[in-house]
Parts: C-alpha cells; structure tokens; sequence
C-alpha cells in the first residue's frame, strides 16, 4: 500500500505544482488535449478525484461532468480550479485506507481491478496532464523521472487506447530521453 500511496502522492504534487502556476487569465487557454481547455483538464482531474472517493467507499458515481472524453469537465473546476482541485484532493485522500485499496472497482478500459491498480492509472493521469496543462502555457515540465519510468512500463500492459482515453502513438524523435517517449507513447508531441 505505501508505494502505490507514496507514487500516487508525488504525481498529485506534481500536478498541483503546475496547477498553482496557472495565470488567472489563462484557465480558458486551450491545453494540450485535444478540444480541452485548462480548465477543462482541470475538471476532469477533479472528477476523477470525486470518482475514487466513492469508490473508496463502495458507492456508485453517477456524475459524469468530467469522464474520459466528455466535451467540457470545466465546471468541475469552478470559479476557484485550484482550491476545489486542493479540497477535491483532501477529501479523496482521506478515503485511501488499506481496506479501500483493496475494494474491486469496475473501470470502463481496464475491467474488474482493486482501487489500488485504479490508482495507478492515475499516476499515469497526473503525469500526462501535468503536461498537458504546463507545456501549453510554457513552463518547462520535467516530471518525476522514477514516476515515469513505472509509469511507462504499467501503461505498456494495459488497453489504455480507447475513445475518450489515449489517442494513437507518436513516434518519438531520433535520440529521445525518456519523458520524451512517453508521452509520445501517451499520444503527446513533447
């Protein structure tokens, strides 16, 4: 439970770091997902905050404001993105005991697995849209090297290619290092 808790952690951190460099101007720039806006991803990250708090609990989420691929998950952020992300964050981790993680929960792409593989899936989350929010915007986005390193070979196991999930593989450029292939990997031109 301690290392998928402590990578889960880091890739929150790392996604509220960019998050809390977002320009107050800027909520409503386009992102790096496609038809999203920052707000937009913001929202979604939200969701799936609001979705593993439930699940934590055993109960059923029926809001679906900021699922994989809907049009626009920026009310899920509100007038505030990075306090109701923050708050959304608090509430979700407080849920996370060794009896949650190990509560089967039925994803759409993955089928019936524990919370605790779940939460995996969103490290992966965390890393890409930590990109996908910081590198529209211009901050140089080095994510945690050992994070995408387990992130990448997870990712490699699982049919993450769906609609609403990752689009097609890039091909990374002659020489790459390894973020670089990654998010080539995750459907994301670095």
């Amino acid at each position: 439970m301690n290392d998928i808790m402590d990578r889960y952690r880091r890739s929150q951190d790392g996604f509220d770091r960019v998050l809390a460099g977002v320009p107050a101007d800027a909520w409503d720039h386009p992102s790096a997902c496609a038809d999203w806006t920052i707000a937009d991803v913001t929202g979604h990250v939200i969701w799936g905050q609001h979705l593993v708090r439930h699940w934590a609990r055993g109960e059923e989420y029926t809001e679906v404001t900021g699922a994989p691929g809907t049009p626009h998950p920026a009310p899920m952020a509100g007038a505030d993105p990075v306090a109701a992300w923050r708050a959304a964050r608090e509430r979700s981790l407080a849920t996370l005991d060794a009896d949650a993680l190990r509560r089967p929960v039925d994803t759409r792409a993955l089928g019936t697995i524990p919370l605790e593989e779940f939460l995996e899936a969103l490290v992966t989350d965390f890393l890409a849209h930590t990109w996908d929010i910081g590198h529209p915007l211009g901050q140089d986005i080095r994510l945690d090297p050992e994070l995408v390193a387990g992130s990448f070979a997870w990712a490699r196991t699982r049919p993450l290619r769906a609609p609403g999930g990752l689009g097609p593989e890039l091909t990374p450029p002659p020489g790459a290092d390894e973020q670089t292939r990654y998010l080539a990997f995750l459907g994301r031109r670095a």
